[in-house]
């Protein structure tokens, strides 16, 4: 029967009354089935939940567990290798690392080195002692004045109002311990993001928070303010995030406090969402004379632009519009369409945008094509956790990396996936004070620095293994793919590296081909029309 436990709660009541008609003290005791008889009377009369109208009372128990399930799977029920977004194996990496305890695991991997896909690093006969003095990088180009020393490994874009006041002081508390720099997303630069006086990358959208007018326009005079701050060191527009690219950010209303809706001038308590592109610029040249102006209104310091990629003509056009303009970003970030979000449209966080790994190969051999690479750093942003997957993507052809979770995981998130609902239990994605208290920065802050210290320092162990003398030395050919049971590739066999300057010339490679007919340096959407031509 469907309602078997409100049906006997409501005899149990039954029972309790007539107890009491015949004044037995034990009657008292049935008065606790009173709420659970209200609430199986709400069920059965609501419309909205089938399941509580067709099991009234119990169907709530149902519902504790799917609100829980998240929780419950990654911390109970699923074994070490296969929990999503992160493993178990992921997430204990951090864990360790941000806590600075032991470094090293029992018996032997969980990983099947003969399943198709797997990928290993080729280590040396050879190795040497690294000593890790190099895993930084100079940022900036021939146009920069103020170029910034930066370590191989950074804290991505995650804005105040996604994440907590706490949360937000304690990652740059984090990049100052440990000499890295911390993106402070497109939410705008807050007195959090000063606290501790870490680097900064200032970051701003297609919505211009932080920089934006009356009308929501981008502010020269407001730029220039933020841009110019000492502890602001490189500039990073950011054009689409690999969770949702071409959507523009999102921002739950309940999340939107008067706090943040101050510093993002917008209505507390409304759901925020940015305008899909940008429109300080249009094509592919005015958004490079659009980066020379920033450079100039920051003092010359490193200005770049963070990109999703999707139609890949779209990036090339940019690459001849560096050509015909002579003007270069110092950098560029690629974002995996894998990247994070703390909320994203279904569609777009699922199915849209290249993956990272894809994109940055694409974005480092265009570049060298056009001979513009030299001038103009790589950074990567997906799913970076471990000293394995840094080095990997800078085989690749990354300069430095990105993380964002990895970050958050560090600060004691437990991917309970509850960022856009405001209930975060461990404080890091809440902007409630009763739950962000949970993150105390000075004890976070320290874990924050430990994990990229311990990050790095396997990096530099890696390398070491491989008998190099310097990270530069890097490439494709040391990371491995198993493709088949009897089939062993090195990444530059899968993913050859091209001339330089292959691409100026109209005699390029014929993989090329297609999306460069398609580039067009004075449109985004001339690909569009003659893919209609055709």
């Amino acid at each position: 029967m469907r309602a078997y436990f409100f049906i006997v709660s409501a005899l149990l009541l039954g029972l309790g009354c007539f107890l009491s008609y015949l004044d037995i003290d034990l009657a008292w005791s049935f008065l606790f089935i009173v709420p659970f008889i209200g609430l199986g009377l709400f069920d059965v009369l609501q419309t909205d939940n089938n399941v509580w109208r067709n099991f009234p009372w119990v169907g709530h128990v149902k519902s504790l567990f799917v609100d829980n399930r998240d929780i419950a799977q990654n911390w109970l029920l699923e074994n070490d290798r296969e929990g999503m977004p992160f493993n178990n194996i992921q997430r204990n990496i951090i864990y360790k690392r941000s806590a600075n305890v032991s470094q090293e695991a029992p018996f032997g991997t969980q990983f099947d080195y003969y399943k198709p896909g797997y990928e290993w690093f080729m280590h040396s006969a050879a190795p040497i002692e690294h000593d890790g003095s190099d895993l930084r990088i100079q940022v900036g180009g021939p146009d920069c004045t103020q170029p910034y020393s930066c370590s191989i490994l950074n804290v991505s874009a995650m804005s105040f109002g996604s994440i907590s006041k706490n949360a937000t002081m304690a990652l740059n508390g984090g990049a100052k311990l440990g000499n890295f720099a911390s993106n402070t997303g497109e939410g705008g630069l807050t007195k959090y993001h000063l606290h501790y006086g870490g680097d900064l990358v200032f970051q701003f959208g297609t919505a211009y928070f932080g920089c934006r007018d009356a009308n929501g326009n981008f502010d020269d005079g407001l730029f220039a303010q933020a841009a110019t701050h000492p502890n602001v060191k490189m500039i990073e527009m950011k054009i689409s995030q690999g969770a949702k690219p071409g959507y523009g950010a999102v921002l739950p209303g309940i999340k939107n406090t008067p706090e943040t809706a101050a510093i993002r001038d917008v209505v507390p308590y409304t759901t925020i969402v940015s305008p899909a592109g940008h429109t300080a610029w249009q094509t592919p040249v005015e958004l490079l004379q659009f980066v020379q102006k920033m450079r100039e209104l920051a003092g010359g310091k490193p200005v770049g632009f963070k990109f999703c990629i999707g139609q890949p003509h779209e990036f090339l056009a940019i690459c001849k519009a560096m050509i015909k303009t002579g003007i270069m970003p110092d950098f560029i970030t690629i974002d995996g369409g894998e990247g994070g979000t703390g909320a994203a449209p279904f569609d777009s966080m699922n199915w849209v945008g290249m993956p990272a790994s894809d994109a940055l190969i694409f974005a480092h051999d265009a570049l060298v094509g056009f001979d513009l690479k030299k001038h103009i750093k790589l950074f990567v942003a997906g799913k970076v956790v471990s000293g394995f997957q840094l080095v990997r993507y800078l085989a690749l052809g990354a300069d430095a990396c990105y993380s964002a979770r990895g970050m958050m995981f560090a600060l004691g998130c437990v991917q309970a996936m509850q960022c856009n609902e405001n209930t975060c239990p461990t404080g890091v994605t809440t902007m409630n004070p009763q739950l962000e208290k949970g993150v105390v920065p000075e004890d976070k802050k320290v874990k924050v620095a430990n994990f990229h210290k311990n990050t790095i320092e396997s990096v530099r162990d890696m390398i070491g293994a491989a008998g190099l003398q310097h990270i530069d030395e890097l490439s494709r050919k040391y990371i491995a793919r198993r493709m088949t049971a009897h089939q062993v590739n090195t990444l530059d066999e899968i993913f050859p590296y091209p001339e330089p300057g292959c691409l100026l010339t109209d005699m390029y490679p014929e993989k090329w081909t297609k999306a460069m007919e398609l580039a067009d340096p004075e449109s985004f959407h001339v690909g569009a029309v003659r893919v209609e031509a055709h």
